[in-house]
């Protein structure tokens, strides 16, 4: 399959990695782990076939993911995923080398972004933008970001949460704080291992986490079956966990989330404010989805907050937005 210069957008996430591909929209959409060969460092899965191995390998393979909080944990490896995906996406020949506009957490150092500008130009890229992924989550939100008015977007995803109020087509106050998905999970695991000596991996905490996961206690509780190993006898074992101890272990990373919004609420000119509270708060990102999370954000913050439309798409929808109309967001991308 021979094809001319494309034009990629690309969400590198923590838990997914999406790809929009001009003129056809979302075309790739499969979670961000790499299965290597701990012997030779050989290639042996990418993506959905990659995850389905997560905590699962023999000792001769090694499933991990090469991006943590939002940055590359892993040169190497998130180099030989990206290339993967391009040439998934655009064949094995191609004419052209794509031009390719990437997003990053806008908390990130000018090494990490140059980190990414060059593993996506050592991928295969003829040139590579980087866009910070609030303003990304705000275009694809259809928030119209080029007004003189404030609009304020929130992007949870699996690393990072961004909060960012955007006016005049770019980023006026911006916080970061690498507590999101993965952390969540982190907690759910913990708890069940401080208080019924339960170990579990990390794709059962993220299940327990959409199945009884919720921000606020829920009027009728739930229970769910979780199996895992005795953390004292190492045996297998199973226990009946419900949504009230889920909403308990994950709160206090839910306020840290919270405290970093408010960070942002407090920084932000007093105009802009005003703008703010008329309009709502916008959620986005997969862990916008956990359940009730934006009841818990209006009564915390004492302004209106509305999770999008697709929230999982929004930052590779603007990231693909912005690629096709460069010129408008100019000020707000960095090239190489």
């Amino acid at each position: 399959m021979v094809m001319l210069g494309k034009k990629l957008g690309i969400d590198l996430g923590t838990a997914n990695t999406l790809v929009w591909l001009a003129g056809k929209g979302i075309v790739l959409n499969e979670p961000t782990v790499v299965a290597v060969s701990s012997e030779t460092g050989r290639l042996i899965a990418v993506g959905n076939e990659a995850k389905t191995m997560l905590g699962k390998t023999p000792g001769s393979i090694e499933a991990v993911r090469p991006l943590r909080d939002g940055v590359i944990a892993d040169y190497t490896m998130t180099e030989s995923l990206l290339r993967f995906f391009i040439q998934k996406v655009c064949g094995r020949v191609y004419f052209l080398k794509p031009e390719i506009m990437i997003c990053v957490p806008g908390g990130v150092t000018q090494v990490e972004k140059r980190a990414v500008l060059d593993a996506t130009l050592s991928a295969g890229a003829r040139v590579a933008y980087l866009i910070d992924s609030a303003l990304a989550a705000a275009i694809g939100a259809r928030i119209p970001v080029a007004s003189p008015c404030g609009n304020m977007i929130i992007d949870m995803g699996g690393g990072a949460t961004e909060a960012a109020v955007i006016s005049l087509g770019g980023v006026v106050v911006h916080r970061s704080v690498r507590m999101a998905g993965n952390k969540i999970d982190e907690a759910i695991a913990q708890y069940l291992r401080k208080k019924h000596n339960l170990i579990i991996g990390e794709q059962t905490a993220e299940e327990i986490k959409i199945k009884i996961g919720s921000a606020l206690p829920l009027d009728k509780e739930m229970i769910m079956e979780v199996k895992g190993r005795d953390s004292v006898l190492g045996l297998p074992k199973l226990i009946n966990v419900n949504s009230t101890e889920i909403n308990g272990a994950i709160r206090p990373i839910l306020n840290q989330i919270i405290g970093t919004v408010k960070a942002v609420l407090e920084e932000t000119p007093p105009e802009l404010a005003s703008d703010i509270v008329d309009k709502g708060i916008v959620l986005s990102g997969g862990t916008s989805l956990l359940r009730n999370l934006d009841r818990l954000m209006t009564q915390e913050l004492g302004v209106p907050c509305h999770v999008v439309e697709d929230p999982m798409l929004c930052v590779v929808k603007g990231v693909g937005v912005a690629l096709e109309n460069i010129d408008l967001y100019k000020r707000s991308i960095m090239l190489k």
